[in-house]
């Protein structure tokens, strides 16, 4: 690629409307019905160059917004009455193609006919081969589950216009960079790429001079406003980590807690210590069969497990609305990694909680922190070191919600409506009672309050919904 692009670093404050985007009428009316005003920053600065056709590569973290700065892009590009694939979004988990989708066809609502069809891994390929026999005009998918489909060409990326990478660096940490190449080489030399990463290590400078074309570099300042989020860091012994994340559960009593660790047998060990001191805890990590990873998933979603055990890996990709607290039981290995987890609490101006243990082997690491966070504030702030707290008096509040499971999906023609008509008919409940219900082909979940929830599992059992007799039982 001739020369390196030109880095433009983005501006965080007084970002243009929308309107003054060269969008369609019906685009831009609908961005309005869907709450969107002013552009953030990464849309202000990456939005002109996608319109224009450009090659993009930004540097942006997950809630920056970028969901939407390529989606408006790839959707302004389309040609629904050319009915073949124009897009590609290629994401780590499918948790963030789910994600992606959902928003795609929320801006997609305003071109009639538009398909959208998700392929990822960890479910069965029948499927999928039945729904891309009818055709897709935007595909969102995983890299290993988007190359099988290719190599059995059940997928053409013949017509492609725009591909996007979506949380690169985690893709190439999850072990995709042979997908992802291989994918790349089944599509047009001449396209838009796209390529939107949390961190800009050597591995993605590599990539992207391999595949785009002159792209212009947009960079989101990474930090975040000591308004928004309270660090604070605690020296314990590594054998004290669990007594010490307990006792700062008690102190804090966050609401909604992700808790990282550095491996998987340390996430299984911590969830398990938790629970046998009563909390509400579940573990995530790459171990779990895709069905225990949806249900962990959605239970914390939904509020019925208030603390997330996960590993760096587990977590890529998740989109947590709303959570209270970080805690970083193992300091990650690396500074933007850190910056990365702790990102995910005081969003959409909340005030967010970050609490790291530190073990005297780990100091390196604090340190490493230290030294990035003032290079890049251009300035010698300290960590704020603090004692870790007494330990409170064993009281655990319950978690707000609980979940119950049916046995009974789409495939049984089961709607949001009909459970909730169960819940609020017969058996009596509030509709302020329930909570979210998500369904699925053959499973549906809805979460009650924790206080209802064995009385709303006898009447569900009891009793019928849409007529029908379902099995039910409640989630651990």
């Amino acid at each position: 690629m001739p020369g390196l692009p030109v880095s433009r670093p983005c501006p965080v404050t007084n970002t243009p409307a929308f309107n003054t985007l060269p969008l369609a009428p019906a685009m831009q009316a609908n961005l309005v019905e869907l709450g969107y005003t002013s552009l953030t920053p990464i849309q202000a600065e990456s939005l002109p160059a996608i319109l224009a056709g450009q090659d993009v590569i930004a540097q942006a973290k997950t809630g920056s917004g970028k969901t939407a700065a390529f989606g408006i892009g790839l959707l302004q590009a389309l040609n629904v009455r050319q009915f073949a694939v124009q897009a590609l979004v290629l994401c780590p988990t499918r948790e963030l193609a789910d994600q992606v989708a959902k928003e795609l066809r929320r801006l997609a609502r305003c071109i009639d006919n538009t398909k959208i069809l998700t392929l990822c891994g960890g479910i069965p390929m029948g499927p999928q081969l039945g729904s891309l026999e009818h055709g897709a005009h935007i595909i969102v998918g995983t890299p290993g589950r988007v190359l099988k489909h290719l190599q059995k060409k059940s997928l053409s990326l013949a017509s492609l216009k725009t591909l996007v990478l979506d949380e690169a660096d985690r893709m190439l940490d999850m072990g995709f960079h042979d997908s992802i190449v291989a994918v790349l080489q089944h599509a047009p030399a001449q396209r838009q790429t796209l390529l939107f990463s949390a961190t800009y290590p050597e591995e993605i400078r590599a990539l992207s001079k391999q595949f785009q074309r002159n792209p212009v570099t947009v960079t989101v300042e990474a930090l975040h406003a000591d308004t928004q989020i309270e660090q604070a860091f605690f020296e314990v012994d590594k054998k004290q980590k669990t007594q010490a994340v307990i006792a700062l559960l008690q102190h804090y009593r966050p609401d909604s807690t992700v808790l990282f660790c550095n491996t998987k047998q340390d996430c299984a060990n911590l969830a398990g210590q938790l629970r046998a001191a009563g909390f509400h805890a579940q573990a995530l990590h790459g171990d779990l069969e895709q069905r225990e990873r949806d249900q962990v998933l959605l239970q914390f979603a939904n509020r019925s497990c208030p603390l997330l055990v996960a590993t760096d890996v587990a977590a890529r990709g998740l989109d947590i609305k709303d959570l209270a607290a970080v805690i970083n039981v193992d300091i990650a290995f690396e500074p933007e990694v850190h910056i990365h987890r702790i990102g995910r609490t005081g969003r959409a101006g909340q005030q967010g909680l970050a609490l790291t243990l530190c073990a005297p082997a780990e100091m390196h690491r604090a340190n490493a922190i230290e030294d990035y966070l003032q290079q890049q504030a251009g300035n010698t702030e300290k960590l704020s070191w603090r004692d870790v707290p007494a330990a409170g008096e064993g009281i655990i509040p319950p978690p707000a919600m609980a979940t119950l499971n049916i046995a009974g999906g789409k495939k049984d023609k089961l709607r949001p409506g009909d459970i909730l008509g169960a819940l609020t008919g017969d058996a009596g409940f509030t509709a302020a009672q329930i909570g979210k219900i998500d369904i699925f082909g053959t499973q549906a979940y809805v979460a009650v309050d924790y206080r209802i929830a064995s009385s709303a599992l006898s009447k569900l059992q009891a009793g019928k919904i849409k007529g029908r007799n379902f099995r039910v039982r409640l989630l651990d």
